[in-house]
């Protein structure tokens, strides 16, 4: 029987990104299937987010996701562009947003086609693997084909179809709140979260306890 399992997940999440492989790895390893739901990130939900931090939120969260990144032997680097627009030093988020709204958008998008994980790992990857300019040539058409998905296609819907795509991003952010968390990358197993890149063992355990086998 194949389980099922939801990922709440933002691609200007560095620990969206460094648990995305292992959720690939899952659904490769496992008869489970993982139902991808893109959400905004918090500087887009929560502006006022990163100002109402203990000031050494952020210098603690660049420390953990390099180390995280170099124990588990995955590349990371800063993103170039940030997918999202903001001056770090004063945490302030740009009124103009070039980037997020498409990216999650198409990602949506592809969640509709059933490829929704494979192009958050493709893409992911070039944001937060060390691809400058990510954002042009052909870098976002070859990961959306490594996905199985065509860009042009994905680019076309989210601009036309916005309203839906964001109606449906909404849906996702109140499912995730719904089962009991608020931040990313959080699985839900019927009904039970599991926060973060560093709960992904403790969510197979209790799959392994509703039936989940080897493919």
């Amino acid at each position: 029987m194949t389980l099922k399992a939801d990922v709440y997940w933002s691609f200007r999440s560095p620990y969206s990104y460094l648990a995305t492989r292992r959720y690939v790895a899952l659904t490769q390893e496992y008869d489970l299937q993982i139902n991808q739901r893109f959400v905004y990130p918090l500087a887009i939900r929560e502006p006022d987010f990163f100002e109402k931090n203990h000031p050494n939120w952020l210098g603690y969260v660049f420390k953990d996701i390099f180390r995280v990144a170099q124990f588990m032997g995955i590349p990371l680097a800063p993103p170039n562009p940030d997918p999202i627009v903001q001056d770090i030093a004063t945490r302030k988020i740009a009124a103009e947003q070039p980037y997020i709204f498409e990216l999650t958008r198409m990602g949506q998008a592809a969640s509709r086609r059933g490829k929704g994980l494979e192009f958050a790992n493709e893409v992911s990857q070039l944001i937060w693997g060390g691809t400058a300019g990510w954002h042009e040539g052909d870098h976002l058409e070859k990961a959306a084909e490594r996905a199985g998905l065509d860009l042009t296609e994905l680019q076309v819907e989210a601009s036309t179809q916005a309203e839906g795509l964001d109606a449906e991003i909404a849906e996702n952010q109140a499912a995730l709140e719904a089962a009991g968390h608020w931040g990313v990358p959080t699985l839900v197993f019927e009904g039970e979260p599991f926060f973060g890149q560093d709960r992904i063992e403790l969510a197979v355990w209790r799959m392994k306890q509703k039936g989940l086998e080897k493919r």
